[in-house]
């Protein structure tokens, strides 16, 4: 792992802006550029290395001693040491391979533009004369650095494409050589020796250039098939999105491709009925076509890279005619396969892939097939044995299923009753003790996320100890590596003696034994053969009995399982999606048979096939759950907008992208590969995960076929997966990952400056929460045409506009962010989060005053804005399309109607999900006026902090579609609150959060279709006895609440079960922290 140089960043960024260290103002900067290139290319061994760490030693020692001092002389001595250094890096680098040493060559160049805009943006004196030369320079290294990436230059076969490459690699080098002797050194600069050296340099780069135009037009014949780097997945949606972005591509206005407008379009237009002929012959049941699905997808990929680069007109001129002769060869070959088609001449897949029911699985309870024993006796444990605090765990390899039986246990009503206080959390071999603390404190007592987000680690800790003080507590600490995190987390946990426990899931015995003595340890085994073919049947055919002819053969598809409950439920998934034929399963039994092997990667065989059996259109989906964190929930809303964002999805008339990836969800459910982690209360899914095994398997699978790389330690000098997701939060080095053909990054990346976004031009999706744009300044950076997913931590007012195609926008904002009017100009996006808030800019509010108008725009979704006054209400109502709005609010002086007003929401006709937050005002003394203008429209309204007067209920309860209502915080008008006749029609959700209420009179007949109550926080209601008559309902759930209104709910569902002998009801009991 690369060193740490965080202090020697933090003294040079600090000396750059408030004192001179180097020869310039900012110098520091151009070496923390270096060393980040240093950190990706060198090995911990290197002499380089080590100066580096003594360098950031000293750093450190000088921070809090004035200058001049013992500290700060010895680490300037050292810095000029580590500047003499840095000489040997501004060449390339050796290489062992030719195709390799092509990216250490555009690695190399990549630095070397980071140098160049860095100069541009600290304009030095001694550059005004020659900073023109400086920006033409800078253009000829941008196409250099493209032609590295296209496919003329992968021909390394070809002595002339040798040539170029040499003759590239040394006008780098000779770049290099210019950087480091008139940026790199502490001695004065002769302007004029500059000026000569750019002249020169110029005169080489063209001389480059005229030869690269030369090998391109003599050589186009002999050139490989591929620019990108070669993936097997894909699907028709994604070759779909790709058409759709060069599209875009082309009808953008840049000069550049004015001559070469009519070619692209025609490139377009043929590669698009290669798309529809495909289509036509069924290519997901005939494999031997995806090889042409692949084909277009990568002539797709190469447009879109040659017209999005930093090409001149030339080069274009010369490249888009070879890519059309290509695709006129392919549409000869695919049309020879359509008369085979046409002929029944085609073989088919062997296992057709059924498309599995389009909802999701019913929610029922996690059947534990061969653990029925183990519930016992740790039931037994956890309830029973010592008062001091125990710790309790469950071991066994990965897939037994710890953490099914874990679930099991912590649901279990008995345990429900028994403890006090329930936590769960999950730790994950790379666990951060703040998240670990965070999901106890929100799984244990209902607290919102984002309250406690911004608090520090200590102050989670002491919230952790404080509300389980003097309290029976049990908490599950799932998937945890080693002792490492119990030791981090112990003093948390008070001990009581009133049998408290902590139960572990580990997959290493001696977690356990190190943990606690005495120790008490459970040792998971494999199931039996009749185990492990009960649990077959059940996920296969439920409650249906399995026909005869099936037996035999599913027994023995169960043996090869070997006893591993995962094995099992994946490859029932596959059987389950197959007709249920023994010819099938008997092909499904030889294919893991033939590939069976003996030893630590038997069981991959048997995940893989799952894979394999998978629809095309499912593949991608499946495979991007590995860019996910081990062990975390993933938010289902985040994860289907990144897969429309990634062009996964299938655009169909009539439904939006977002509920078609809402059943392919539904379909990796149904098949096993996705576990089901929050479920909302129709059934939806909230938050899912996935498997450690199957997470392994998407690494797996997706590194080898190049779709996408997790980066858990080191960055690479240069990257080729299409995505890149930066797992570790405390990465050492500050190094940006760079790669010509990089099109998703997600994850951490800890400086912002390090980053510079116009380097990765191909770029669809950014989720870097960690980034603060207002750092980059990137002013002057081309528009980014195909960014379509972006979450940062803040936006910048003045270039937000260079991502013009952008669809989502998410803002990890800690505090409130203003909007700028250029973001609702922006026609294509659709959805816009803000987590801390944000408010409209004061021009735009301004323009509102004087009674402008705004243009229309398509927003679909926004959260969370403030609406002040009326010059925010007039702002809001150009975006009438939305279909969900949270927004924080609070009464204001209307000057037309002379009076005070809650903000109208009845324009958005198309809204159904409406949250407000009620901001109290002290700008009247006049009663609160009632918030009565509501679309008619909602299916889902959340009100918090409002005083409700009887009027206003009446106006909630005739909301004709509504099905979920929560109120939190609110008062009722005397405290009270009389259900209308008739009143909730089709309410399905209730949830009542702090709310004033003493009397709730309601009867069956004013919820009909009531599915669940939820109560929070509330000291002075009783759930009134006719709820129970309802029968729709299933759930009750009381969270924090005194102790009537627990046992109401207790006597319901006793009611239930005496008169009507329904036992479905579930009475969920949590207590508060109070």
């Amino acid at each position: 792992m690369a060193p740490s140089i965080n202090n020697l960043r933090r003294l040079l960024e600090y000396r750059s802006k408030n004192e001179r260290l180097e020869m310039f103002d900012g110098q520091g900067r151009l070496v923390l550029a270096v060393t980040h290139y240093i950190l990706k290319l060198c090995s911990e061994d290197d002499k380089i290395i080590a100066s580096l760490e003594r360098l950031d030693d000293s750093a450190k020692l000088c921070w809090g001693h004035s200058r001049h001092t013992d500290e700060d002389r010895n680490f300037f001595i050292l810095f000029k040491s580590f500047m003499a250094e840095l000489k040997e890096f501004f060449h390339v680098p050796k290489a062992r391979s030719t195709q390799y040493h092509n990216e250490l060559v555009a690695a190399f160049i990549d630095l070397l533009l980071e140098i160049f805009e860095e100069i541009l943006r600290l304009q030095p004196y001694f550059i005004l004369r020659s900073k023109d030369s400086i920006k033409t320079l800078k253009m000829d290294l941008k196409f250099l650095i493209t032609f590295l990436g296209d496919i003329p230059s992968r021909s390394t076969g070809l002595e002339t494409t040798k040539n170029v490459l040499t003759d590239i690699e040394a006008v780098a080098n000779d770049i290099g050589s210019f950087l480091y002797s008139f940026f790199f050194t502490t001695d004065g600069v002769s302007v004029a020796r500059m000026y000569q050296a750019l002249f020169d340099l110029l005169g080489t780069a063209g001389l480059v250039k005229e030869k690269i135009k030369q090998h391109c037009i003599t050589a186009p014949n002999l050139l490989p098939g591929s620019v990108t780097p070669k993936t097997a997945v894909v699907s028709l949606f994604l070759v779909d999105s790709l058409l759709d972005d060069l599209r875009d591509l082309i009808s953008h206005k840049d000069d550049r491709i004015v001559d070469v407008k009519d070619e692209a379009i025609t490139i377009h237009d043929e590669l698009k009925l290669l798309r529809t002929l495909l289509a036509e012959i069924e290519v997901e049941r005939y494999p031997e076509l995806e090889e042409f699905l692949i084909q277009i997808r990568d002539i797709a990929y190469e447009v879109e890279y040659i017209i999005n680069s930093f090409a001149p007109v030339w080069y274009l001129t010369i490249r888009l005619p070879q890519v059309h002769e290509k695709i006129k060869l392919i549409r000869m070959l695919l049309q020879d396969m359509k008369k085979k088609y046409d002929s029944g001449m085609l073989k088919g897949a062997q296992y057709p892939s059924l498309r599995a029911p389009l909802q999701y699985p019913p929610i029922g309870e996690e059947i534990v097939v061969g653990l029925e024993d183990e519930v016992i006796k740790i039931k037994d444990q956890l309830t029973r044995g010592p008062e001091y605090l125990q710790i309790i765990s469950i071991f066994g390899m990965p897939g037994l299923g710890k953490t099914t039986l874990a679930k099991k246990l912590y649901n279990d009503p008995a345990i429900v009753f028994h403890f006090y206080k329930r936590a769960w959390s999950a730790v994950s071999q790379t666990y951060q003790r703040r998240n670990i603390l965070i999901d106890i404190l929100t799984s244990m007592s209902g607290l919102n996320k984002d309250a406690i987000m911004d608090m520090e680690d200590e102050s989670l800790g002491e919230k952790l100890y404080k509300s389980l003080k003097g309290r029976r507590y049990f908490i599950v600490m799932d998937d945890i590596w080693n002792v490492n995190a119990w030791d981090d987390m112990k003093r948390y946990f008070p001990d009581d003696r009133n049998r408290s426990r902590i139960l572990f899931t580990t997959r290493h015995e001696n977690v356990g034994f190190q943990a606690s003595t005495p120790a008490v340890v459970n040792s998971l085994r494999f199931l039996t053969g009749d185990e492990c073919w009960e649990l077959l049947k059940w996920k296969v055919f439920h409650k249906e009995p399995c026909p005869e002819e099936l037996v035999e053969i599913g027994k023995q598809i169960t043996a090869d399982c070997d006893g591993l409950p995962l094995a099992v439920v994946v490859i029932a998934s596959v059987l389950a999606n197959l007709e249920k034929k023994r010819t099938m399963w008997k092909e499904v039994s030889q294919s893991i048979s033939s590939h069976m092997s003996k030893g630590p990667n038997e069981y991959q065989n048997i995940l893989e096939l799952s894979y394999s059996h998978l629809p095309m259109h499912l593949k991608p989906c499946f495979l991007y759950f590995g860019v996910f964190e081990e062990d975390r929930e993933i938010p289902v809303r985040k994860l289907i907008l990144l897969w429309v964002a990634e062009g996964f999805i299938e655009k169909r008339e009539h439904r939006s992208s977002e509920d078609v990836a809402q059943e392919y969800l539904a379909d990796l459910i149904n098949r096993g590969l996705v576990l089901v982690a929050k479920r909302r209360f129709d059934g939806g899914v909230k938050a899912c995960s996935i498997h450690d095994l199957l997470r392994d398997m998407c690494l797996r699978i997706g590194e080898k076929d190049q779709f996408m790389k997790v980066i858990q330690n080191q960055i690479s000098i240069y990257e080729q997966h299409h995505r890149l997701s930066i797992h570790s939060h405390s990465y050492p080095s500050v190094s940006r990952p760079f790669g010509l053909h990089v099109r998703s990054l997600l994850g951490y990346l800890p400086d912002p400056s390090a980053f510079i976004i116009y380097n990765l031009k191909l770029l669809k999706v950014l989720d870097m929460s960690t980034i603060d744009l207002r750092m980059h300044n990137p002013t002057g950076v081309e528009v980014s045409l195909l960014l379509k997913f972006l979450a940062v931590s803040s936006i910048p007012s003045s270039s937000i506009e260079i991502f013009e195609n952008l669809n989502f926008l998410f803002v990890d904002n800690k505090e409130v962010d203003e909007i700028p009017e250029i973001l609702f100009k922006m026609v294509k996006l659709r959805h816009v989060h803000f987590s801390g808030g944000a408010k409209f800019s004061e021009s735009w509010r301004k323009r509102a005053a004087m009674g402008d108008s705004f243009q229309i725009n398509n927003l679909e979704n926004i959260s969370s804005i403030f609406i002040n006054d009326e010059n925010d209400e007039k702002i809001l109502k150009c975006s009438p399309h939305l279909r969900r709005l949270k927004c924080r609010c609070t009464f204001f002086w209307d000057s037309t109607e002379n009076n005070y007003r809650y903000p109208s929401f009845n324009f958005l006709n198309q809204l159904e999900s409406l949250n407000i937050s009620f901001r109290p005002s002290y700008i009247s003394d006049d009663a609160i006026p009632d918030l009565t203008n509501l679309p008619l429209n909602l299916k889902k309204l959340t009100l918090r902090n409002f005083d409700l007067s009887w009027k206003q209920m009446k106006i909630i309860e005739e909301l004709t579609y509504l099905e979920v209502l929560k109120l939190r915080d609110d008062i009722f008008e005397g405290k009270q609150w009389n259900t209308s006749e008739g009143g909730f029609q089709e309410l399905r959700f209730l949830e009542l959060d702090g709310v004033q209420i003493e009397h709730w009179n309601a009867s069956s007949d004013d919820f009909p279709k009531l599915e669940c109550l939820v109560l929070r926080s509330c000291q002075h209601l009783d759930i009134p006895s006719s709820i129970g008559d309802i029968l729709s309902l299933s759930k009750i759930e009381v969270h924090g609440c005194v102790k009537s209104v627990e046992e109401s709910a207790y006597k319901i569902q006793e009611q239930q079960v005496e008169e009507t002998g329904n036992e479905e009801l579930k009475v969920i009991i949590s207590r508060s922290q109070q």
